[in-house]
Order: structure tokens, then sequence, then C-alpha cells
């Protein structure tokens, strides 16, 4: 295949679909999108309405904007108001609320909050106001981890005196483990995430056929791709296979991609533990820069609130990011929590399952239940 189009093919996308429903056989199966990406793939193309009603998908905690507690972005406010900052950060973070509003209401009254698309954007901020601190808030999966490291890189080559890095960084394996230790959740399989395994390969994931038993397909982010892999979990289940397999072999390799594997290396370390959204404390989950790079580190440089602030109460984010309930289970979901008036992260992010449910499968749902009621 060579052509969007050729991945969203009706005629196989029914093939499919078909192959999937003889393997199902009338069993009930759970598999776990990990990545957000893949959720609003989900969604957006209507794969769970053509799936057979046994095969059920739930989604994961592979939203790297979901998975940021809101301690930690009271601390990114308390920098960027901090008096001579120029805070910087994808666009993607700037509604996600803390317990004092969200990085937009911190720029509405009066911190210097800019919207950059890469964190080389920020360093070149830093490099034209050289008697300003310029701070970039670094967050997501392996995924965008080696691009801040280049950065980095780049700036410690350059001299660069004024650009410092807020890391948030977060690594895959960790909270994968952490739900298959969850007694909430029963799962048979996984659909493995295409980003992240772009850089760290498919190898860091034989844990989860090895130690738990569970099949896992890394799987891209098209119609196709996602069928073809919930096709390959289910011969695997058929076959008595547990297996780590990549139906994502146009883009993934086994070993990732090694120079930025190495870049990462170069420039951060694990933390002991960090918090995530709805689950708790992890150890060695998130990286932070070494001490090599502690003159970028705005950790270092900044007195930080550094507390741990409880969600709201009506927010079901952090059940939603495990897989426990589905976005239009919680209380608050397509009433007070919407994309325009956010209560949690899943519903302000691209990648959010209840930003993804809400703009692609509210209608359908609210449906279901009017028939459901209709015919009762």
């Amino acid at each position: 295949m060579r052509y969007v189009d050729e991945y969203r093919d009706p005629v196989a996308a029914r093939t499919l679909v078909r192959r999937i429903t003889e393997l199902a056989d009338g069993d009930h199966v759970k598999f776990m999108e990990v990545c957000g990406g893949h959720t609003h793939t989900i969604y957006r193309h209507g794969i769970e309405h053509v799936l057979p009603a046994n095969v059920e998908l739930v989604h994961g905690p592979g939203c790297p904007v979901c998975v940021i507690p809101m301690g930690r972005v009271d601390d990114a406010i308390a920098v960027a108001e901090t008096p001579g900052v120029i805070f910087t950060s994808f666009g993607d973070m700037m509604r996600v609320p803390g317990s004092n509003g969200n990085l937009l209401e911190a720029k509405a009254r009066g911190a210097d909050v800019r919207f950059v698309y890469s964190p080389l954007d920020a360093l070149r901020i830093a490099e034209e106001n050289p008697d300003r601190e310029v701070v970039f808030f670094a967050v997501g999966f392996e995924t965008t981890a080696p691009s801040t490291a280049v950065t980095l890189l780049r700036a410690k080559a350059k001299g660069v005196t004024n650009f410092q890095v807020f890391c948030n960084h977060v690594t895959i394996v960790p909270p994968i483990k952490a739900i298959l230790d969850s007694p909430d959740l029963r799962l048979d399989g996984f659909l493995g995430p295409g980003h992240v395994s772009t850089v760290v390969g498919n190898r860091p994931y034989r844990f989860v056929s090895a130690d738990y038993g569970k099949p896992l397909v890394t799987t891209g982010f098209e119609p196709l791709d996602i069928l073809q892999g919930i096709t390959m979990l289910l011969e695997q289940i058929r076959d008595g296979r547990c297996e780590i397999e990549n139906q994502y072999t146009r883009i993934v390799r086994d070993e990732g991609n090694p120079a930025a594997l190495r870049a990462m290396a170069e420039v951060f370390e694990l933390r002991p533990h960090f918090e995530w959204r709805g689950l708790g404390f992890i150890s060695q989950s998130a990286l932070r820069l070494r001490s090599e790079f502690a003159a970028f580190d705005a950790e270092k440089h900044h007195r930080l609130p550094n507390i741990r602030v409880a969600d709201p109460k009506a927010c079901q984010c952090g059940e939603v990011l495990k897989g426990v309930i589905k976005p239009w289970e919680c209380k608050v979901f397509g009433t007070a929590c919407t994309p325009e008036t956010p209560i949690g992260t899943c519903m302000v992010s691209s990648e959010g399952a209840c930003a993804a449910y809400y703009n692609f499968g509210r209608l359908h749902r609210e449906a279901a239940v009017a028939l459901g009621r209709a015919a009762g």
C-alpha cells in the first residue's frame, strides 16, 4: 500500500470484520488500545460499531497529556507566572486544568505564555531573548522525548544559558505493567502503541507475554491497521499462542530507533517515582535531566509548589485511563465536562478518550441508549 485511501478501503475492512467475527466465535474478548491515537481512529471511523458485540475495546493510558496530574500543571503555572520568564508549551497543554486554572488563564493574568510546535522553537525564542529565561514544558512518552533531548544537546553545544526544560516525559512500559497488576480490569490482549514503538521498538513489551501471558500486537493508526491488529490478536488466542507481534511493520522495527535512543540516554535518566493521573505513583516511570544538564533543568532553577492535588471528585479520568469505565459512563461526561468546558484532561487533549468519544461517538451512544429504552 502507498496511499492513505488504501488503508481505508471498505471492501478490505468488511473482509477483516468477517474474519474477526469468525475468530471471536461468540467468546467475549476485551482488548486495550494503549495509544490515544488508536482511540481516535476507532471513534472517528466507527470501528466500534462494526465489530461484533463480543469483541470489546477499552482505552489505555497512552495519551501523554491525560496522564499529567494536576499538581504538575500547578508547578508549570508557577514557573510561567515567575517574573521575567517566557513559558513555552505545545498547544494541547494550554487548557489542561490545574487547581488554579490553566496556562491560558495564566496568560490572561499577565504571564508570558507562548505556543510552540517543537522544543527547537522554544530554543529559538531563548536565543532571540537573551535577557529572559525561556522554559519549555516538555511532555509526552518516548515519542516526543528524543526531540527534547536533541534540543538540549543543541542548546549545550551553542552555549545558550537562558533556556530551561520543565521535564514531564514519561515512559510506556511501567503504566502497562501497572494496568496488568490492577485487580480492576481483565484483559485478553493489547493493541500496542505505534508511535512510541517507532522509538523504543517491540522488545520492551516482551514481559507482557512472558510474565503475564497476554498477547500484544503493535498496531498502526489507519482503520485497516486497527482491524488487522485485532485479527492478529484473535489468531493468537485461537492458536493458543501468546506473542509480541508487529502489525506496523512499515514503520516499527524490533530494535526501535537507535539514534533517538542514544540521544535520550545521553540527556535523561529515570526518576525514582512519578505520579500519573489515575494510576498514582509508579516507580521509574518518568524521565528527568541528567546532572550534566542541570543548568537546563527548570526544577533546579525555580521554586515549585510540588503539592499533590486530587482530581475533582466529579471527574473520572483515572477510571477512563485505566479502561475501567467508558467515557460516557462518567457522571459529568457531555454535561458539565465538554471540550469547551473540560473538567479533566481526557476531555482536553486531542488524544483524550473523552474528547474522541464526545466528538465522534457521543451521538451514536445516545441513539443506542434511546433505542434501548424504546425497545424496553
